[in-house]
């Protein structure tokens, strides 16, 4: 149960949806034009779309663990380039921009956060709590593990704002730790469901 809880959280705590829910601020928090930064926010929706689309084709191929591995490492080293990036961050105010090459690397770092979360935990999470949980409390188990989900999805969502007045940089400073907390996580406590229920595993 404590495992199908932590899966939910980290899916959570690694902030996708701050991109989702801010991107549109996001961009324009850096200089971004309005018309370009509704634009960005359309094209991580289409990145996102594709990733779970090939993530589908890869979990029973790949395995549910190592997908979440590469996703959490591919993660990691995308938010961490994003926060780079913003804490170049230039002015005050309305006007706030970032240098041209910082704000290149920005889009990229935040559209492959989007993508390596799609290609794993996007996915990989959902299957996990519907394979790890024994028949005979698989109901009460998903619904306590998509609880908590949304406990976190809140937490993260609502703390956004604050940390990016406090520094916005920061703010993926911390997604990049949680990204990198869930691999220890996924090699330690994770199962390698492979389709089957943990009571069926013997």
């Amino acid at each position: 149960m404590w495992i199908g809880i932590g899966l939910s959280v980290f899916q959570q705590l690694v902030g996708i949806n701050v991109i989702f829910y801010y991107s549109n601020s996001l961009w324009q928090s850096v200089g971004v034009d309005p018309e370009g930064s509704f634009f960005y926010s359309f094209t991580t929706s289409i990145i996102n779309i594709v990733g779970t689309v090939v993530a589908m084709t890869l979990v029973d191929r790949i395995g549910r663990k190592p997908l979440a591995l590469i996703g959490s490492a591919g993660m990691a080293v995308s938010l961490g380039v994003a926060a780079w990036a913003f804490s170049f961050k230039e002015g005050t105010g309305d006007d706030i921009r970032l240098p041209d090459t910082q704000g290149t690397v920005a889009l990229i770092g935040a559209h492959g956060f989007v993508l390596f979360f799609a290609l794993s935990w996007g996915v990989v999470v959902w299957v996990l709590l519907g394979e790890m949980f024994p028949n005979r409390i698989r109901a009460a188990a998903l619904g306590l593990a998509a609880s908590a989900q949304w406990i976190a999805n809140w937490a993260i969502s609502q703390s956004f704002p604050t940390l990016s007045d406090w520094s916005l940089s920061g703010a993926y400073v911390m997604y990049t730790c949680f990204a990198l907390l869930s691999i220890p996580f996924i090699l330690l406590w994770v199962p390698e469901t492979k389709g089957k229920a943990l009571e069926e595993m013997g």
